[in-house]
């Protein structure tokens, strides 16, 4: 006979926290978010290798996680991981574009040659939105820089477009420079006493190294919680499969990459084991892999106990996911994050180590968010949320004069990301285990994620917490009939403008 579990799983929408005492330090000013992402020895008193800000990483998807969204949530102070249903070429350029994208010491990717033209000029500032250029010996990036060009330096409507660059940029000895080796304080010192947008960085044989541009420490203070590594550059994640990772993996370590995490539907397999054998074995732990999904204790500790430095829980909760339709297994997102999470703390009393667990799929509201962490999450993994942005990589459509964004799964005909349902069979997607839609349009990521981590400061000071350990040590959960989920919503009137149920 088949083991029965008579008990119904539930989900985030069944439950409410009951408010606790609130002191007068209880203020959403006040509140932490920072949580740890890989595992770490919490009982030595160890720190974790990649702590976040805010407790917020994206899912591994084509419609999601581009290097565009990687540098918008690291911003924040969060993790995207860029999606590894593409070349494995793609996939390493994209995670070299975020990793470089703001780095203190920026890699120039506009790059003239001395005999090109006006032309080149505004053909490449449309095409990578920049307006500072160098310009080198060979039109490359590490090539013997011999001026600059930015767009005071010409006038599209009064030169002729076959003007050549070396007649109009502003050449070498008359630009600011540094040397090689110069801290990055030193060269904002430079920046900030000549009052220069940008400062090259050169070689002692001429050749470009960097540049460092002014707006870049602007954007650091107007963005305190942004996720830098050592080398003051965003933190990055991406994803990989179970099939290819001896090669994938090791270019996206060359590409920069941060942390890793396997994308599987089903992570209770042997196919997750012997891929985190083999990092380990090639790696040590000096490569951080996350591992997932699973929905139960039993799932949790395998994935422990093959090394996994976060674990995923979660399947067929996702706005697009059909896989409980179509296969018939999962789990309600809250009873699975419970149990999973109830199994991570048996681990840590036995072992000492803290391994971080991330709830992945079933948020529909910011305060499913909090529920999460209340339930034991160290994160949440969102992929229709952060589809509805401006960095998302998919289209912006409009639909009876409003605004969508498109948004597909892994499992779609669209995606057929069939390494993610892999069962060790055939290459290819049998049949569906994702839809392919639209989601409304919602703006800048930056708004949004403010205004739902502004719900959750809320939500934690109501129940008398400070950071997201104190909120799941203290936080009380009721279960609610479905009578009283009715009750929380605007009900017996008629309201005068019904807006958006997006969150």
């Amino acid at each position: 006979m088949a083991k029965f579990i008579n008990e119904p799983s539930h989900t985030f929408n069944e439950y409410l926290l009951i408010p606790g005492y609130s002191s007068s330090e209880c203020v959403p000013a006040n509140v932490s978010l920072k949580t740890p992402l890989v595992k770490y020895n919490k009982r030595a008193g160890e720190k974790p290798a990649i702590e976040m800000n805010i407790p917020m990483i994206s899912a591994i998807m084509q419609s999601v996680s581009g290097d565009r969204l990687a540098v918008a949530l690291a911003t924040e102070g969060g993790v995207a991981f860029i999606y590894g249903s593409q070349t494995i070429e793609d996939e390493a350029a994209m995670v070299r574009r975020a990793k470089s994208h703001k780095a203190g010491f920026v890699k120039s990717d506009s790059n003239l040659s001395p005999d090109m033209t006006m032309a080149d000029v505004v053909a490449l500032k449309a095409k990578t939105g920049h307006n500072t250029m160098a310009v080198t010996d060979d039109g490359t990036a590490d090539g013997k820089l011999v001026g600059i060009v930015t767009g005071r330096d010409y006038r599209v409507s009064r030169m002729d477009p076959a003007t050549k660059v070396a007649e109009f940029m502003t050449p070498l000895d008359k630009l600011i420079t540094a040397p090689e080796g110069t801290t990055l304080k030193e060269a904002n010192d430079i920046i900030w006493d000549h009052k220069l947008n940008s400062l090259p960085i050169v070689s002692a044989d001429g050749k470009l190294c960097y540049f460092v541009f002014r707006k870049d420490y602007d954007t650091h203070k107007q963005n305190p919680n942004e996720l830098l590594d050592a080398s003051k550059r965003y933190v990055v994640g991406a994803g990989i499969n179970t099939r290819d990772y001896a090669e994938r993996v090791p270019a996206l370590i060359e590409a920069g990459v941060d942390v890793l995490c396997i994308d599987s539907s089903e992570g209770f397999s042997e196919w997750q084991k012997r891929t985190i054998a083999w990092i380990r074995e090639k790696y040590g732990d000096t490569v951080k892999v996350g591992a997932g999904n699973v929905v139960d204790a039993a799932g949790f500790r395998f994935l422990a106990e093959c090394g996994a430095d976060f674990i995923k829980v979660g399947i067929g909760g996702g706005s697009i996911c059909i896989t409980r339709e179509t296969k018939g297994i999962g789990r309600g997102q809250a009873t699975a994050l419970i149990e999973v999470c109830q199994e991570r703390d048996r681990y840590y009393e036995e072992t000492g180590i803290y391994i971080p667990v991330g709830s992945d799929g079933g948020i529909v509201y910011d305060h499913h968010i909090t529920l999460a962490l209340a339930m034991g999450a160290d994160f949440v993994m969102l992929g229709r949320y952060f589809a509805r942005f401006d960095e998302s990589p998919s289209n912006k459509v409009s639909i009876g004069g409003t605004y969508y964004k498109e948004y597909w799964g892994e499992g779609s005909a669209r995606a057929r990301n069939w390494q993610r349902y892999d069962l060790g069979g055939d290459k290819k997607l049998s049949f569906e285990e994702g839809v392919d839609s639209y989601v409304p349009y919602a703006g800048s990521l930056k708004d949004n994620v403010a205004m739902t981590l502004a719900k959750v400061k809320s939500t934690m000071c109501n129940c008398g917490a400070l950071t997201i350990p104190e909120l799941q040590e203290k936080a009380v959960l009721t279960l609610v009939s479905a009578t009283s989920i009715v009750e929380g919503g605007a009900h017996d009137v008629i309201q005068k403008d019904k807006g958006s149920s997006i969150k």
